[in-house]
């Protein structure tokens, strides 16, 4: 398979390529290089679909690095901060695994129906990445645990429609904006 390296599919193997470092930075403590690379993870990850979008370079495989990308965070984060802050891990356990499971759940039903991963991109999950990235960064930062919270029942929001999506649809699709874009966009269903 041949990957397109332009700056948004850059900014994306980015992100997959320092998920690792993420966790090797908090197993040393060193959490300046942390707090650096993440929010480094997080700024690629605001900007690779909007500068897609820019400049003309959206595509299937650029989506797919995205939401692989989004994984590799989302995922090697909860690790991470294990080691940092496992007292911030243990007071926020049930949020952490709401998320998780939540996180990981659309991407079974997807895995099942159409085997592969799902790049809906839907404005809800746009919106959950906001809340649960500020949230994150509050709750290490500051300790206040409210936005993050917020940011947990926006994923359960998200998960819910990006389900509904894959059960709608009759082939995997990518980059839909919500459930109610689907017959707009003349989408199978």
């Amino acid at each position: 398979m041949h990957i397109p390296l332009n700056i948004p599919n850059s900014l994306s193997i980015f992100r997959i390529l320092a998920a690792p470092f993420l966790i090797i930075f908090a197993w040393f403590n060193m959490p300046n290089l942390f707090f650096i690379l993440f929010a480094l993870m997080l700024l690629s990850d605001a900007l690779d679909g909007f500068i897609a979008r820019l400049l003309n370079q959206t595509s299937e495989i650029g989506a797919r690095l995205d939401s692989y990308g989004d994984i590799t965070t989302y995922l090697s984060t909860p690790i991470a901060v294990w080691f940092l802050y496992p007292q911030i891990i243990k007071a926020e356990i049930s949020y952490i695994i709401m998320a998780i499971v939540v996180y990981i759940l659309p991407a079974i039903f997807a895995l099942i129906k159409f085997g592969k991963l799902a790049s809906y991109h839907t404005w809800i999950t746009k919106i959950s990445a906001v809340l649960m990235s500020l949230g994150v960064v509050m709750l290490l930062l500051f300790g206040e645990n409210l936005l993050f919270h917020i940011g947990v029942y926006f994923l359960v929001i998200e998960a819910i429609e990006n389900i509904s999506i894959t059960l709608l649809l009759k082939e995997q699709k990518n980059n839909i904006h919500s459930i109610w874009h689907i017959k707009e966009q003349n989408l199978q269903l």
